[in-house]
């Protein structure tokens, strides 16, 4: 698998079609972040890592918010990078999650504290 951070997407956005309250992903620092992000804005309930079993446990049925779509933007073959001013924010209501030197945060967080980087997906 050349793309992890979309197989993680595409898994969060499929359990979440199906109806499932518990989703296991392979672990990895990025993902974890991305998860973290999604927790803060109430997109996806608690997670706990097992470095160990190299696994990361999602539970979706604690999420406050619901999500159309997750669209990644940045990948493998195209890289996207954004400037703190450029930072879009997409259909109005949705965020975007952003991988900055001071790690994975939202848009407006990133925003918020002057940083730019690379534009991992939105979240709609």
């Amino acid at each position: 698998m050349n793309d992890t951070i979309s197989d993680l997407l595409v898994r969060v956005s499929n359990a979440r079609l199906a109806g499932r309250n518990n989703l296991v992903v392979p672990f990895s620092k990025i993902k974890e972040g991305i998860l973290g992000v999604l927790k803060e804005e109430g997109y996806v309930g608690e997670y706990s890592a097992d470095i160990n079993n190299k696994i990361i446990n999602v539970d979706l049925s604690g999420s406050s918010k619901n999500f159309e779509k997750i669209k990644r933007v940045s990948r493998p073959g195209r890289r996207a990078y954004v400037k703190s001013k450029n930072i879009p924010r997409p259909r109005g209501y949705g965020i975007v999650i952003i991988s900055t030197p001071k790690g994975v945060l939202s848009g407006s967080r990133a925003k918020k504290a002057g940083l730019g980087g690379e534009l991992i997906c939105e979240v709609w």
